[in-house]
This record gives C-alpha cells, sequence and structure tokens, in this order.
C-alpha cells in the first residue's frame, strides 16, 4: 500500500465526506421527486426530462452548464458568493458534482417501483380520508423501499465515480478538490500505472460492494412483485 501516498490518502478522505453528506441529500430529494413525478404534478414530464438530463447529456457538457450558471461572473453566481456561497473550486461544487450525477439514477429506480403498485391501492386509501402524502408515505414508499435503497446505492457509487462534472465544477486541484476518481485519471496521465491500480482496486472494490448490495435488494424487490402480481 505505498502507492498511498498523503494525496492519495487526502483524495479518499474527500471523496467519502462526499459520499457521506451526498446519500442523505440523494434519499430526501428522492423521496420528494418520487411523490412529484407519480403523484404530486398534473403534468409530469417536463420534471422526469429534468431529473433524466445527467443521464443522457455528456458529463462535461454538464459540468460546464454548472460552471457557467454558478460561476462568478453570472447572475446566481454572484448572488450566491454574496451569501457566502460558492461551488466553483470548492468542496460545496464537488458535492454538488456528486449529487447531480447519482440522483437520476436514484429517482427513477423508485419512479419504476412506483408504477408498479396498483393504482386501486392509492384510490382506495384517499377514499378512506387520507391525504396524498400520507398515502405515499405510509404505503408506497414502505412497499418501494427495497427500490429506493437499491437506488440509493446505485446513486452513490455513480456519484463516487464521478469525473467530468467534478473536473469542470471542482477544478481538480490537488489536496483540495482531487476526488478519488480525478486521483486515478490523474495518475493515468502522469504515468504512476501502479498507483492508478491501487487507487482504481479500492474504487472498484467499494462499487463492487455496492453492486452486491444492489442485487440483493433488487431480488428482494422481485420478490415483493411476485407477492404482488401473482401469475
Amino acid at each position: 500500500m505505498s502507492a498511498l501516498t498523503p494525496d492519495a490518502w487526502a483524495a479518499l478522505w474527500l471523496s467519502t465526506r462526499i459520499a457521506l453528506l451526498a446519500l442523505p441529500a440523494y434519499a430526501l430529494a428522492t423521496v420528494v421527486l418520487g411523490y412529484a413525478l407519480q403523484f404530486g404534478l398534473r403534468h409530469p414530464a417536463w420534471l422526469d426530462a429534468l431529473v433524466t438530463i445527467p443521464l443522457v447529456f455528456p458529463p462535461v457538457v454538464i459540468g460546464f452548464g454548472l460552471l457557467w450558471l454558478l460561476g462568478r461572473e453570472s447572475l446566481p453566481g454572484r448572488a450566491l458568493q454574496q451569501a457566502g456561497i460558492d461551488f466553483v473550486f470548492t468542496f460545496p461544487g464537488l458535492l454538488l458534482a456528486a449529487f447531480v450525477a447519482g440522483l437520476p439514477l436514484a429517482v427513477k429506480t423508485l419512479q419504476t417501483a412506483l408504477q408498479t403498485h396498483p393504482r386501486v391501492w392509492h384510490d382506495v386509501a384517499l377514499t378512506l380520508g387520507r391525504g396524498p402524502r400520507n398515502v405515499y408515505l405510509t404505503l408506497h414508499l414502505p412497499i418501494a423501499l427495497p427500490a429506493l435503497l437499491g437506488g440509493l446505492l446505485l446513486a452513490l457509487a455513480r456519484g463516487m465515480g464521478e469525473v467530468g462534472i467534478s473536473l469542470m465544477l471542482g477544478g481538480n486541484i490537488l489536496g483540495r478538490t482531487e476526488t478519488l476518481s480525478l486521483a486515478i485519471f490523474n495518475t493515468v496521465i502522469t504515468g504512476d500505472y501502479r498507483k492508478a491500480a491501487v487507487l482504481s482496486a479500492l474504487l472498484g472494490g467499494f462499487s463492487l460492494l455496492l453492486f452486491v448490495a444492489v442485487r440483493v435488494l433488487q431480488n428482494k424487490e422481485l420478490a415483493k412483485h411476485d407477492v404482488l402480481h401473482p401469475r
């Protein structure tokens, strides 16, 4: 493990901090957006398209768009700076990059699970005097919990491996905004393949653990689906 220099440890710790903060942000946003897309909005197509954009646009394009929108020369960027918030070449910028990259996976996974629930459940619960939000939180969400957890793990894996958006928004500054995935990119560029292999093994091992956890949750979701929709 001699390849893990102080800079590598710093990149690992930075990515860990991002993961710890991104996970609850994913969870809150996914629960809110899942309700809005499936039950809360009369015409959710525009929100669905907005959520899906990071899945279909190149990460560097998303990163440039965020840099342009939140940069110090833009109106939103100047307003944020006056409020003491700066997303450009900072830790909040890296956190935003991971959040934007991973969130669509969590939302789409939950949305797909919610779409399998018979609509009659929702309608019957409403006739019993329960509000739409109450039905969502106490009926739909508990049933879709394995899908929600699986989506969050997928989002976390995607956020931890993010390069393009982080590179544009975070700046890839050694010791400040160099995440584990960016450290792998940098070591390959400089030709230090031994260090790149060690860092890749760390990130790959983490992603593999998440993949196994997702498969377990998917199997639970499939078993629940077979109970709800027997053949």
